[in-house]
């Protein structure tokens, strides 16, 4: 599987961007896909999860409320929503795939076999 991360850019706080996840291979719908962060000098922060049937999904505690992972298995793609922004969602943006596990480790980036290249999203206040 090949992801390819984008939509990122520069918005003011307060915008909305829409990030998408764009995969390769037929059997893309039978991986989970999580979301992941990384700001200069800081560690990997997980965002957010979607379940292979979509059925399920997981945000990190910084974005509940304001992101939402939705995925379209017809179009190999899984887009990341985000509201309301701040200046401290500020980071790299990736998306990462693996074969679903019994495991609640959705929020580890280690669980994932396959990741996109990422893309910015740099929101000024």
């Amino acid at each position: 599987v090949q992801l390819q991360a984008s939509g990122g850019g520069l918005v003011q706080a307060g915008d909305s961007l829409r990030l998408s996840c764009a995969a390769s291979g037929r059997t893309f719908s039978t991986y989970d896909v999580g979301w992941f962060r990384q700001a200069p000098g800081k560690e990997r922060e997980f965002v957010g999860f979607i379940s292979w049937s979509g059925r399920a999904s997981e945000y990190g505690d910084s974005v509940k409320g304001r992101f939402a992972v939705s995925r379209d298995n017809a179009k190999n793609t899984v887009d990341l929503q985000m509201n309301s922004l701040k200046a401290e969602d500020t980071a790299v943006y990736y998306c990462a795939a693996r074969i679903p596990s019994g495991a609640a480790t959705f929020y580890q980036g280690g669980s994932y076999t396959y990741w996109g290249q990422g893309t910015q999203v740099t929101v000024s206040s």
